[in-house]
């Protein structure tokens, strides 16, 4: 299928590897020019380079904090007017409710709230001027249904859909479509640091570990990069315009609800 964005112009957080990195080469296979941002420049030119030389687009990598304010100013003269934004951050460490301070919670609001709501506010007047604009928000199916030990991502990220819920229906007439696309467990570096924990905590081995959690999944496997990034590209595309403030699941079928 034809995407009808080739040409547009992408700003893709948290990108050099992982969804992130996904939603970015679902992009450039559409023929979509990437702003690539991570913290770590090697990790991510050499992701860049990766794309560049796969598909051919333009590549602008970003080694910043996108979290920080600093970090968030150079990455943003660096993108100018785009086209697509689609947010990511690293979740949160996982814990019990007894862990969790103010500043834990902070910290959280920061990279999965309020760091996303910087990037629209900063974007969608040029989108809305222009007539067209696509916001993706990467969350968690947390979101949908609270993950005991997540609690901190289950704040954070179910105050961005919040936020987004009565944003995207406000800019949606400038032609401007907002979504959360909200992945379960993938096999990226986050599920390697939650396998692992498992494994610190209950003394099994690492297969044993990823066994028990694929046996929650009605699918029978973890979700991959490529996958995600593909629905990402779609809410992207000309065809999703109708799409408006919507939270897609991506879990392979865990979360067990109706709705």
């Amino acid at each position: 299928m034809d995407l009808g964005i080739r040409g547009k112009r992408a700003l893709v957080c948290a990108s050099s590897k992982g969804l992130g990195l996904g939603c970015a080469r679902a992009l450039a296979e559409a023929g979509v020019d990437l702003v690539m941002n991570a913290r770590g420049a090697e990790a991510l030119e050499a992701s860049a380079q990766a794309i560049r030389d796969e598909f051919g687009v333009a590549v602008t990598a970003v080694a910043a904090d996108i979290v920080s304010e600093a970090g968030r100013a150079q990455v943003l003269q660096a993108a100018g007017d785009v086209d697509i934004l689609v947010t990511n951050a690293g979740g949160p460490p996982p814990g019990l409710w007894s862990d969790w301070e103010r500043e834990d919670f902070i910290k959280a609001l920061d990279a999965n709230m309020l760091t996303p709501i910087a990037l629209m506010k900063a974007l969608l007047p040029a989108m809305m001027e222009k007539g067209w604009g696509r916001v993706v928000n990467i969350t968690s199916q947390s979101v949908k249904a609270p993950i005991a030990q997540l609690g901190l991502s289950n704040s954070a990220r179910t105050g961005l859909t919040g936020y987004v819920a009565g944003t995207a229906r406000q800019v949606a007439g400038q032609g401007v479509t907002i979504n959360n696309l909200l992945p379960g467990i993938h096999a990226t570096d986050r599920a390697e640091a939650l396998d692992g924990g498992v494994v610190a905590r209950e003394g099994i081995t690492l297969d044993e570990a990823r066994a028990r959690r694929c046996a929650t999944i009605p699918a029978g496997r973890y979700g991959t990069a490529d996958e995600f990034g593909q629905a990402c590209a779609f809410l992207c595309s000309q065809h999703a315009g109708f799409i408006i403030g919507q939270n897609l699941l991506l879990d392979g079928g865990a979360t067990n609800a109706t709705l």
